[in-house]
């Protein structure tokens, strides 16, 4: 293997993401160890090295690497501050008491790293990565904890499923546990998407029984709810910063849904109001809207009836 690859196996054994295990992350990784292309890793050594006159010169110099002046923020934020942060590199090591922003900021890998990275390609190389790892632990898993815990639960038809954080997910979570008892009772929950995974909740026979089929190109709104009693779809999108049910969206989605016999009512849900002003113009006549601040109430932009399936 190159030493560029070396140093990407040496990233991921120490537990770094995958985001973390490129190749500007391995080059890094070298430059802070003072590892050119002939050395081995037993001689790695610790020096502090500033950006751009450092790791950035030390890449260009030693491994071909020149990168363009714009790209010290990319080194900073998506390799160094990952490398602090899962202890492989120490921050200002030399004068912890610079201010953010110094022009004097520096890194330097940690020792805990450097012992384990020195006993690469040896026998000590696994015990070395399990004490480290053990002492230490890893990034990834840090990451994937903190990830859990900002995961917001939804409980359908009383089996917990686990949206990503973020505020659509909040309001979508909202239509599902506020929005579908006040008005759509007793209904069942066909589709829930998620910012992070669209298939989060499909219910495949329930949607094909109403006419709809799903291929993977199917644009599905946010939410799917039917009401059997009544033969009603809601098909509800949720909008925290875009895409309102507006007219053009309303005919995209009467012509996937051109199939099913039931009745359509189409519902965008806000946070609040601020957010709905923000929208409001683009909204389709014939809709209804729903504020999750407000669980309520309705804003029925539906002319001379309330909530209901529009006919021909």
């Amino acid at each position: 293997m190159s030493k560029i690859e070396e140093a990407q196996e040496i990233l991921k054994a120490l537990g770094l993401p995958i985001a973390q295990q490129n190749e500007m992350s391995a080059l890094t990784l070298l430059a802070l160890c003072n590892i050119k292309d002939i050395d081995s890793w037993a001689k790695a050594n610790r020096q502090s090295l500033g950006v751009t006159k450092g790791i950035m010169s030390f890449v260009a110099e030693n491994y071909g690497k020149p990168y363009a002046p714009n790209t010290r923020e990319t080194f900073r934020r998506q390799v160094l501050h990952q490398f602090v942060q899962g202890r492989i590199a120490d921050y200002n090591p030399d004068e912890p008491d610079l201010p953010v922003n110094s022009p004097k900021a520096h890194y330097a890998i940690s020792n805990e790293a450097l012992s384990v990275i020195k006993t690469y390609n040896t026998r000590k190389w696994n015990s070395a990565v399990k004490t480290f790892i053990s002492k230490i632990g890893t990034l990834t898993q840090a990451y994937e904890k903190e990830r859990s815990m900002g995961l917001i639960p939804v409980t359908l038809e009383g089996k917990e499923v686990k949206l990503s954080a973020g505020k659509h997910n909040e309001v979508q979570a909202a239509v599902i546990e506020q929005f579908a008892p006040r008005f759509a009772g007793g209904a069942k929950v066909l589709y829930l998407g998620d910012t992070a995974n669209k298939d989060l909740h499909i219910d495949k026979k329930g949607l094909e029984r109403v006419g709809i089929v799903i291929t993977e190109h199917s644009k599905l709104p946010d939410v799917v709810i039917y009401d059997e009693e009544r033969e009603w779809l809601f098909l509800i999108e949720v909008v925290t910063s875009h895409g309102p049910v507006s007219p053009k969206r309303m005919l995209e989605l009467e012509d996937f849904f051109k199939e099913s016999k039931a009745g359509r009512i189409y519902v965008t849900a806000f946070p609040d109001k601020a957010e709905f002003k923000k929208h409001i113009t683009d909204i389709a006549w014939e809709t209804e809207v729903w504020i999750a601040d407000n669980p309520d109430h309705m804003i029925h932009f539906n002319g001379d009836r309330f909530i209901g399936p529009r006919y021909e």
